[in-house]
């Protein structure tokens, strides 16, 4: 039971990643290396610069995030902050969680009862949390 475990969390480390990564912006600006660690720290599993910085591209390129150089400091850095294009995906992936967790936990329940007047409960932050020990949707 415990590979099988993990073995789910892996495949959904894999597929919300990305939405991962936009949270973790939603909060602050962040740098690659800072994203890497906060993953590592948050769910135990390290996905190298060879995983993320292309994932970063990608979401920078479809313009989820912005990206900037910080000077500043020694070393430079690319900052980047999430856009409002990025915050629009990340509430609705929290909507759509919400709506596929409610009607896994209730098979029977009418779709009426989700429409539009439904008023959904942030599901990604619950379920990053439950997500323990887990790699890319892009």
């Amino acid at each position: 039971m415990m590979n099988n475990s993990k073995e789910v969390q892996v495949k959904l480390m894999k597929g919300l990643l990305d939405m991962v990564v936009l949270q973790f912006l939603s909060s602050q600006p962040m740098h690659g290396y800072q994203i890497i660690t906060k993953i590592r720290k948050t769910f135990g599993v390290y996905f190298g610069p060879s995983t993320i910085y292309p994932l970063l591209n990608a979401l920078e390129k479809k313009g989820y995030m912005k990206s900037e150089w910080n000077m500043q400091n020694e070393r430079p850095r690319k900052v980047y902050k999430l856009t409002n294009e990025g915050q629009n995906l990340l509430n609705f992936t929290e909507d759509s969680l919400n709506f596929i967790c409610r009607k896994i936990g209730n098979p029977g329940m009418p779709k009426d009862d989700l429409g539009e007047g439904h008023i959904a409960q942030p599901t990604l932050r619950p379920l990053m949390g439950k997500i323990e020990h887990v790699k890319p949707l892009i």
